[in-house]
């Protein structure tokens, strides 16, 4: 719907699941869509996480890995319209073909957090999604994709100037994610592990509240973007600056107005 009446823009979709669709479903859907948005569709795969795939679909999270590796490459083969009959490490097509193969195939990035996939990302796709990182983190990720390949990261961003609000939000986001065996591997590779165990002990130990009060005010201001409009609008800019092409805002709705936010994060 968004390609057919907004003619302007770009559309992503960060990330979907490996596991949650089969492989002819996915390709389908990715050439239905890049079909209608002619060329201004950029597809995002990542395995997602053992709560995503497993607790939430019911689906072993098994070969996380290998399995966003090998539907990763079935697609791109799809995508180009060749008949598939092959045995992956992880699953099997037998005579899948599109009966309406994309003219060009989109974009395909990979979201990835730890060297495997961010290598993988760089390899086989067209570049990487990041989540959950700060700016000073993205050299770290660039260095594993390699150069010549696109970046995009979703950024959190609360814009008010009331910090301890913002930081109260953001601390109840941290440890929801943070939490969870992938992103917690992602942050230790970072070199969080120190700030955050603390917070991981608590958690593990069910106590939610005390996880959150454990979170430095430090990690917090890394992670998600708060303050003034043109505060944020600067945080922003130092992701740009350290090497992330696409830049997504995910702005955190606490009682703002969505439209003002939109217009005031806007670059100036």
């Amino acid at each position: 719907m968004a390609a057919i009446t907004e003619p302007r823009l770009n559309l992503g979709v960060a990330v979907t699941p490996a596991f949650t669709r089969g492989p002819g479903l996915l390709a389908m859907s990715i050439a239905s869509v890049a079909e209608v948005a002619g060329g201004r569709f950029t597809m995002g795969l990542g395995s997602s996480s053992q709560p995503v795939v497993e607790r939430w679909n019911g689906i072993p999270f098994e070969k996380p890995y290998a399995k966003t590796r090998d539907v990763l490459r079935f697609v791109k083969r799809a995508l180009d319209g060749e008949k598939i009959d092959e045995v992956f490490e992880t699953f099997e097509v037998h005579g899948f073909k599109l009966s309406r193969p994309v003219l060009e195939r989109p974009p395909i990035l990979l979201g990835a957090l730890r060297p495997g996939m961010l290598r993988l990302a760089g390899r086989e796709a067209d570049g990487a999604i990041l989540n959950w990182l700060a700016a000073s983190d993205v050299a770290k990720c660039r260095a594993e994709v390699g150069d010549g390949k696109s970046i995009a990261a979703r950024l959190f961003v609360i814009p008010t100037e009331d910090a301890a609000t913002a930081r109260f939000i953001a601390r109840r986001m941290i440890s929801s994610y943070l939490t969870v065996p992938t992103y917690a591997e992602f942050h230790r590779w970072l070199g969080r592990g120190d700030a955050l165990t603390p917070m991981w002990d608590a958690w593990a130990a069910g106590d939610r509240k005390g996880a959150n009060e454990l979170i430095p005010d430090s990690v917090v201001d890394e992670l998600v973007i708060h303050g003034s409009y043109e505060a944020c609008r600067d945080h922003v800019q130092r992701y740009i600056a350290a090497g992330v092409e696409v830049p997504t805002i995910a702005i955190v709705p606490f009682g703002i107005d969505l439209k003002e936010a939109v217009e005031g994060l806007a670059p100036r």
